[in-house]
């Protein structure tokens, strides 16, 4: 191991300002002075020490000066120092003052203050010099019989060390500690005994164990964790073990401790896959969740339950257990309710599916009468997309489901209604029988609807599928007490003639001002010259709308009438009653039409509108059999075939799903007979608590690709050249949130050089943690130095620096030699990820920073540009495979990806094939990137610039 990758103990701040002091000056210091001078004198002497300084002569001084003294202060000072002093000489032999050393800590070691005899063997576990540690271990021994449990935790801490170490200076450690064990009655003394036990001597403690399974629940959570490893790893190693320990697993799921009880539920499922244990772990995983206070905690139990979920036999269990999931719902936080809601949609089947739709239309009306919070309208909006994705899939819950969600048609928050909207159209749709209801619900709720986007849907869906005489005829009564008295022009000039008489302080200017103004809704009157009148505040809402200068509504407005006129044509016989209908619809168009001409809306109509409302009137002039047909019939034609699209998507990507989870088994695969399998093979699985230290410690053992360049290699960044004196290269290693710099630093010359040292800055969002330490290098030599970097968001980062050293007699000043600048590659950060096509859009309109990349490449064709870009950024492109298949010359696609760090990156890609170039020509056109943060954007349109083209080789 190298230095860098020894085991730290003590972490120690260093102060860089002050002057390093001399060695006489800590002598006269450590000789004379007072404790507090001695104090301060001491801790210079261990911060020269870990600078690489020698000290030698400073030895004696403190054996003789500081080591008699009692000062705590001091001892614990000793303690780090004697920790970090050379204890050898340079031929490896200990040095002769460390004998009056081992003196000292044998009298500590009986020392009548507990605090010192514990904190003495907690040293003793980092003395790696069996010379020192002989001498002691009777009075080592001697602390396990000490009253004090600081103490014996820490004697069973040092004999373990000392046994691992040097098994030679206490072979009948484990004996020793196993009747210790069976009279202790301290936890920690007890949860550190055991677990020597565990690593030193399995059979002891199980041993133990078995003498003492029943009263297991009674222990103390420290050590019912360490317990619950023994079994892990017993179980792992020995599955026939698992019946023998299998009830105590059962047992620990009681525990009042959440750590146990996480610990238990998780091993229970690697034991067994019997449908009870999962039942109890999940039941357990799901208590957890709602007693546990922290989100992150919920976060990280609910990503469990949802990896039970991906295993197809557990699937069925947590089925039943749907109805607790959704008890998780309490929870305010809209991440732990986005993947609840998520997990209940993918466990629902048709026994639960009703009591699921029960319970989520009690949340969808709590969330009515709950303060407006930001949070509350975005959870709304996931409980109406989760009771569609349910009455998709199980059309007998429509009918429950769509009256309590049309009530929010009338809601002020768009996205949530803009849902509901879309479920409608969809549901009226798909289900014929329910279309009377809908119609019945949507007139009601008609009036009082506030967005101009949703009062569009609503009329067209009302335009689209009112069939009876009756529903035509409520349709024209709700537009009419919509639009309030016509025609709107004269009517609105009548309004304002009449407002001003009573007031005579208003003069005319302000007046006509008024009029201006009359379309605001009431927050937006702030510009008025005269406060809103109560006429102004009662305005019917489509007239607010039109003149509020939105003339798109009055061309939505126009198809609805034209449509239902058209049917009402076709329905009903009597020509008076015909033509009388006709007519109102197209009064009311040439009325909205004269309104947009005139100056009382903010904004004019604008021709696409005055075209769209023009043709409407010339339909209904005219009522030709072909328009009618256009208007009635494929108009839906294209929605069905639309809704059938989607829903083909919605089958393939469920398939795809379910294909992924399905474990298929070849019919040569080799089947695997666990009683007649080696010791050594039965561990299939691997062991958890290995794989979640090595996570902790950074080294994921990730299966390499099996293409060679994927290796470590691969990520070998070359520093200095070769005639560099100090010839230096780094791998970077990229652990999520930390970037880790193996150096390795070679001296090609044939002198000495000290103090060389790696000094790095960085430019971006990255930070160093730690300086690496000053190295000397003997001729020819090398040496490993490891530098940690920080990393703070998504952005290429820049890390550049040089070497500096002195070499060894010479008198010139310290050389120094530059390295090349390290790159940090955005696309380790980078992850795929979805969102729908509104979350898409709302996003794009949101983000502020865009970056035009203009395609440049040798790629010829669009799909395979496509694909090239998708896998040298890490996006997943959204535009569905559909719409992207066929040749027409041009192609358009939305990208998406996450970032480790929470942050989204969107990506539209419009590209064309110049066909007038022959065939052999270049795609082009451009890739516009947005995202939230300025150096996301551009990182990733650097990277899609350097990877544009394609490789030859």
């Amino acid at each position: 191991m190298t230095a860098a990758e020894n085991v730290c103990y003590t972490l120690i701040n260093v102060p860089t300002d002050s002057e390093p002091p001399t060695e006489i000056s800590l002598k006269a210091d450590l000789e004379k002075g007072e404790i507090k001078a001695k104090t301060e004198a001491l801790k210079k002497v261990i911060v020269m020490i870990l600078n690489g300084e020698k000290l030698p002569g400073l030895l004696m001084t403190i054996i003789r000066f500081v080591l008699p003294l009692q000062d705590h202060t001091i001892k614990k000072l000793l303690l780090v120092f004697w920790e970090i002093v050379p204890k050898t000489t340079p031929d490896g032999k200990l040095l002769q003052e460390m004998i009056l050393v081992c003196d000292a800590y044998r009298k500590d070691l009986q020392h009548p203050n507990e605090f010192i005899r514990g904190s003495t063997l907690r040293f003793l576990c980092k003395l790696k010099e069996s010379e020192l540690l002989e001498p002691l271990m009777p009075a080592i021994r001697a602390c396990l019989e000490h009253r004090h449990s600081y103490v014996r935790r820490n004697a069973v801490l040092a004999i373990y060390t000392i046994y691992r170490n040097f098994e030679n200076l206490i072979p009948d450690a484990p004996e020793l500690i196993h009747d210790f064990l069976v009279n202790e009655k301290d936890a920690s003394c007890k949860r550190n005994a055991f677990m020597m036990l565990i690593h030193a001597d399995q059979d002891r403690a199980l041993d133990y164990l078995s003498t003492c399974i029943d009263q297991v629940h009674t222990f103390g959570d420290i050590l019912q964790l360490v317990i619950v490893e023994l079994i892990y790893k017993v179980c792992h190693a020995n599955p026939s073990e698992r019946a023998r320990f299998i009830r105590c697993i059962y047992n620990l799921l009681q525990s009042s401790s959440p750590a146990v009880k996480y610990e238990a539920a998780g091993t229970l499922v690697t034991l067994s896959s019997a449908p009870t244990a999962i039942k109890a772990a999940a039941q357990c995983y799901i208590d957890l969740i709602i007693k546990e206070s922290d989100n992150n905690v919920k976060l990280i139990v609910l990503d469990r339950l949802i990896e039970l979920k991906e295993h197809p036999t557990h699937e069925r269990v947590l089925q039943d257990l749907v109805m607790d999931i959704l008890r998780v719902l309490s929870t305010p936080d809209l991440e732990v309710r986005k993947k609840t809601l998520q997990l209940a949609l993918d466990l629902v089947s048709s026994r639960n599916v009703e009591e699921l739709v029960i319970v989520l239309k009690k949340e969808v009306i709590k969330t009515n009468n709950v303060t407006e919070h930001e949070d509350t309208d975005k959870y709304r909006q996931l409980l109406v997309r989760t009771l569609h994705s349910c009455s998709v899939r199980f059309p007998d819950m429509a009918a429950n489901v769509i009256p309590v969600l049309m009530e929010f048609l009338s809601d002020t928050n768009e996205a949530a209604a803009a849902d509901v909207l879309e479920f409608v159209r969809e549901a009226i749709q798909r289900f014929d029988n329910l279309r009377p209801l809908i119609i019945e619900k949507m007139l009601e709720v008609f009036h009082a609807i506030k967005t101009v986007k949703i009062y569009r849907g609503a009329l067209w869906i009302l335009g689209e599928y009112c069939s009876t005489k009756e529903d035509i005829q409520s349709v024209m009564t709700e537009v009419r007490r919509s639009l309030g008295e016509i025609p709107i022009v004269e009517n609105e000039i009548k309004k304002e003639a009449g407002e001003v008489k009573p007031e005579e302080e208003v003069t005319a200017a302000p007046a006509q001002k008024l009029v201006t103004e009359m379309g605001t809704y009431v927050t937006q009157s702030a510009l008025s010259s005269s406060r809103p009148s109560k006429k102004e505040e009662d305005r019917p809402p489509l007239r607010g709308f039109l003149l509020d200068g939105d003339f798109y509504v009055a061309a939505s407005l126009a198809t609805t009438l034209t449509k239902v006129a058209l049917r009402y044509v076709s329905i009903v016989a009597d020509k008076k009653k015909q033509n009388s209908f006709v007519a109102e619809s197209m009064l009311i168009m040439a009325t909205v039409l004269h309104l947009g001409k005139s100056s009382l809306p903010k904004k004019p109509i604008t021709d696409d509108d005055v075209d769209r409302v023009s043709l409407c009137l010339k339909v209904l002039s005219e009522c030709s059999p072909l328009m009618s047909d256009i208007f009635n019939k494929e108009c839906r034609k294209s929605l069905s075939h639309m809704l059938t699209v989607k829903l083909e998507e919605e089958k393939l990507s469920q398939k795809k799903e379910s294909e992924k989870r399905n474990v298929t088994v070849q019919a040569d695969d080799p089947i695997s007979f666990m009683q007649l399998t080696a010791k050594n093979e039965t561990s299939s699985k691997e062991d958890q608590f290995q794989l979640s230290l090595l996570a902790a410690m950074g080294n994921t053992q990730r299966k390499e690709a099996a293409d060679p360049l994927a290796s470590k290699l691969n990520k070998v960044t070359q520093l200095t050249g070769f005639s560099d004196p100090v010839y230096a290269e780094a791998y970077v290693h990229v652990n999520q949130y930390d970037i880790v710099l193996d150096v390795l630093v070679v001296n090609q010359t044939s002198d000495t050089l000290q103090n060389c040292t790696l000094e790095l800055a960085t430019l971006g969002d990255l930070k160093l943690v730690e300086k690496p330490s000053p190295l000397t290098l003997a001729p020819h030599d090398f040496a490993n130095i490891k530098a940690n970097v920080k990393v703070a968001s998504t952005e290429n980062g820049i890390i550049f620096g040089n070497i500096v050293y002195d070499v060894s007699g010479a008198a010139s000043d310290r050389n120094c030699v530059v390295l090349s600048d390290i790159h940090i590659d955005i696309m380790d950060y980078i992850q795929p990820a979805s969102c729908t096509d509104a979350e898409f859009r709302q996003m794009w309109a949101e983000f502020e920073w865009e970056n035009k990349v203009t395609v440049n490449t040798n790629i010829t064709d669009l799909n395979e540009y496509l694909h090239h870009i998708l896998s040298s950024t890490n996006m997943k492109c959204l535009t569905p495979e559909k719409a992207l298949s066929g040749f027409c010359g041009f192609m358009a696609a939305n990208l998406y990806a996450r970032s480790i760090f929470g942050e989204d990156a969107l990506a539209n890609v419009s590209i064309e094939k110049p066909i007038h170039l022959g065939p052999d020509a270049p795609v082009n056109g451009h890739i516009r990137i947005r995202a939230k943060s300025q150096g996301m954007a551009l990182s990733l349109g650097d990277k899609i610039n350097l990877s544009q083209k394609k490789s030859n080789a």
